[in-house]
């Protein structure tokens, strides 16, 4: 049985603990990885087969945060972001069986279809509707509120579904959307609200936070393995199959198995979890049932996604991000992307990419269907709604039972609980998507200032 020490180990090897990794040897802390998968990475993969290259997990990312701006420029060549191309800024949102773009500016929000002429001169009041005071508010209320229910039906609902695969009925903005929510707490309402944000002045790195469309050349995978590169991979365990938590004197002492069946301990004064809500109970048995129960009380969207590949299509011109389907419209599927649209180099020339994808909030059980049945189901969605017939020469199904955790109204017990049992031990940090959000920028924006508050504390 091996035994070793570190100062801090970093539990998961998805983009929050490799960029953890990544600022803490910026550092210069010493630091070990552990992940259970046998690569690192976590849902992020992308795969290249018979000229297609597909992402079995995220499809995009968005420039959003500097955090993120400034870990693709310590990258450096080792990484190439590859924004989307120009068509990619277009989003087709469905209404009555047709895609209809989605409103770019004025004119075309006044004649859009996809929204009553009462909410289109009910927006005219939004600045001067005053602030709601309900802070568990949710999404569906305050967008009803401000905007009126054809902005929810046709643009929020849609929205929803293709970031969290989500219900706005359930959502609370202040969690889920804390930008939205303190848009109107902050300046009264929306409009006003992002007015005044533009004039603000910015760093030359907030400047680069364009809030583009991204991913990688070659796919996000090859950012997960910039980053593994760069963090060294002696510094990383994958293969970790059990992992229990214990309290020493010390700080911590991690029981690793490995798939082999190899035992491994290794002592650590600080330690970051990145995994799931769902794994807390297992990995951290001495913190209190009561408290880990509170963060364990996560709901999960459980999401199908499946890739298709065309050598030749004949369908519909794909020239846009892609479509989002509003619940209004009944379908079996939340969205259809458009990868070969939004990126260089995903498939063969004269032919497409497509990702679908299905089931979310809307529809949980459509998980458990087979692959025949998921297939039939998604082919059916391609030829109504895309108007092709073909055969894809690719078809790839993956299931996600932990897609996306929602940010519903037990979300301010939870973080109250994360708060309570960090205090209680001092070292240990919970961290990954159950806290600060579910995007790529938000994982980077917390790994730094994780790896911000390690190195303050040393």
């Amino acid at each position: 049985m091996n035994e070793s020490k570190t100062e801090v180990l970093i539990i998961g090897a998805g983009l929050t603990g490799l960029s953890t990794g990544f600022w803490l040897k910026k550092a210069g802390i010493d630091f070990r990885i552990i992940e259970k998968e046998n690569r690192t990475g976590g849902v992020i993969n992308t795969v290249s087969e018979d000229g297609f290259v597909f992402e079995t997990g995220p499809n995009t990312g968005v420039l959003s945060s500097t955090e993120l701006v400034q870990l693709c420029i310590d990258l450096g060549d080792s990484c190439t972001l590859d924004k989307a191309l120009p068509g990619a800024n277009k989003r087709y949102i469905m209404k009555n069986g047709r895609w209809r773009p989605l409103p770019s500016g004025l004119f075309s929000a006044i004649g859009t279809p996809l929204f009553s002429w009462k909410d289109k001169f009910r927006i005219l009041g939004e600045p001067f509707r005053k602030p709601g005071n309900d802070p568990d508010e949710t999404v569906a209320g305050l967008v009803r509120r401000r905007l009126g229910n054809t902005f929810l039906d046709y643009a929020v609902n849609p929205f929803i579904s293709g970031v969290y695969a989500g219900d706005p009925e359930r959502l609370v903005t202040r969690f889920a959307l804390p930008k939205l929510y303190n848009l109107e707490q902050n300046y009264g309402s929306f409009i006003k609200g992002s007015i005044a944000k533009a004039k603000q002045q910015k760093t030359e790195l907030e400047k680069k936070a364009t809030k583009e469309v991204f991913s990688a050349k070659g796919g996000l995978g090859n950012l997960i393995k910039a980053l593994t590169e760069k963090i060294g991979e002696e510094r990383i365990l994958t293969g970790a199959s059990g992992t229990e938590i214990q309290k020493t004197d010390k700080g911590y002492l991690a029981i690793i198995k490995k798939n082999s069946g190899d035992i491994i301990k290794l002592n650590a004064s600080k330690i970051v979890i990145t995994t799931g809500a769902y794994s807390l109970q297992s990995l951290l048995p001495f913190v209190n049932h009561n408290d880990i129960s509170k963060i364990q009380n996560l709901e999960y969207a459980k999401v199908v996604q499946v890739s298709i590949g065309y050598k030749k299509w004949d369908g519909m011109k794909l020239d846009a991000f892609g479509g989002l389907v509003p619940e209004k419209e009944k379908r079996k599927i939340l969205g259809i992307l458009f990868p070969s649209a939004i990126f260089k180099d995903r498939a063969p020339e004269s032919g497409a990419l497509l990702s679908v994808f299905l089931g979310g909030m809307r529809d949980p059980g459509l998980i458990e269907k087979s692959d025949t049945e998921i297939t039939a189901i998604v082919l059916d969605e391609v030829k109504k709604t895309l108007f092709n017939e073909k055969r894809p020469d690719l078809l790839r199904i993956s299931r996600y039972m932990h897609a996306i955790p929602q940010y519903e109204k037990g979300s301010g017990e939870r973080f109250e609980s994360i708060r309570k049992t960090e205090s209680e031990y001092p070292g240990l940090i919970l961290a990954g998507n159950i806290r600060d959000g579910i995007g790529m920028s938000d994982r980077v924006k917390q790994a730094k200032s994780i790896a911000d508050l390690l190195s303050d504390k040393r």
